[in-house]
């Protein structure tokens, strides 16, 4: 399950990808926007800026802008920043791998099997999915056909 950091990051994501580029938004507009609280917002923005996924301006006409177009960053990366491992068990995470404990040999679990083959199909999916198309869905979302 996404955290709900995870989904106030997305979320404040799909909200910077309607600003004109070049623009930036203040804090205090996602925050009010996208119904979240504000000091909340402020970590989540400030870990994605030291990723390098967004870019801050001081001042009166300051705020946050992205730094990658919006069909670069893809849902699994924000989701690997914000909430670490994808995989629903630490035996068959790539990156945050831990061995379970519970069996002898992961390579002869079906669990692990099944589990990483989950995590397979969740991976592809993620990994081609971009903000521009959470963007262009919830754009969709909000007409009525």
């Amino acid at each position: 399950m996404l955290s709900k950091k995870c989904q106030y990051a997305l979320h404040a994501l799909t909200y910077l990808s309607t600003v004109k580029e070049g623009g930036s938004v203040t804090i205090g507009e996602i925050a009010e926007e996208k119904n979240i609280p504000k000091k909340f917002l402020e970590t989540i923005l400030l870990d994605m800026k030291n990723a390098g996924i967004l870019g801050s301006k001081k001042g009166k006409s300051g705020g946050y802008y992205l730094r990658k177009k919006t069909d670069q960053i893809s849902i699994l990366e924000v989701i690997r920043l914000i909430d670490g491992a994808v995989a629903m068990l630490p035996c068959v995470s790539l990156h945050f791998y831990n061995s379970c404990g519970m069996c002898a040999n992961e390579q002869e679990c079906s669990i692990n099997r099944i589990f990483g083959q989950v995590r397979d199909e969740t991976l592809k999916i993620l990994s081609s999915n971009t903000v521009s198309d959470l963007a262009i869905k919830t754009e969709l979302a909000g007409k009525v056909f």
